[in-house]
């Protein structure tokens, strides 16, 4: 992807958190509007970086290390980044990243049928490590009396 298709998408995904933030918690876009662009800014640099830099890491590793960096007590900008990227309801957008993920496999479900008996292993792995993760936070949350 060129850095132009990186700033469309960017745009469009700022847009959407920005309307789920608004509709599912009644947070006016004035109001998410600087985490929003904080968060898309942190995202651009981390692509820019995974072009540049001759390490194979994914874009999401670079963002994450940036947003650590900016985010971290010793960074001048750590106080703003840390209000402006609370006023983010991050559960909001996750609908739209399940929606795009099914639509980004749903063109390769032929491919995906051919695995035969190992995309059923994966369904019962996935759903398996689900329902532990599920068992263990459930059983945590009552001993600690959390609920």
């Amino acid at each position: 992807m060129t850095i132009k298709d990186w700033i469309f998408v960017l745009a469009i995904s700022g847009l959407g958190m920005m309307t789920a933030n608004f509709i599912g918690f009644d947070v006016a876009f004035t109001e998410s509007l600087p985490g929003v662009l904080v968060l898309l800014l942190i995202a651009l640099c981390a692509a820019g970086l995974a072009h540049v830099i001759p390490l194979k890491l994914p874009t999401v590793a670079y963002c994450s290390i940036l947003g650590l960096l900016c985010a971290c007590p010793l960074s001048p900008v750590s106080q703003f980044v840390i209000e402006s990227a609370g006023k983010i309801n991050f559960t909001a957008p996750l609908t739209m990243v399940g929606a795009f993920a099914g639509m980004s496999i749903s063109n390769q479900l032929k491919m995906f049928f051919k695995q035969g008996w190992k995309l059923i292993i994966t369904i019962l792995v996935m759903t398996g490590t689900f329902f532990g993760s599920l068992a263990v936070a459930q059983a945590v949350l009552q001993l600690t009396h959390a609920i």
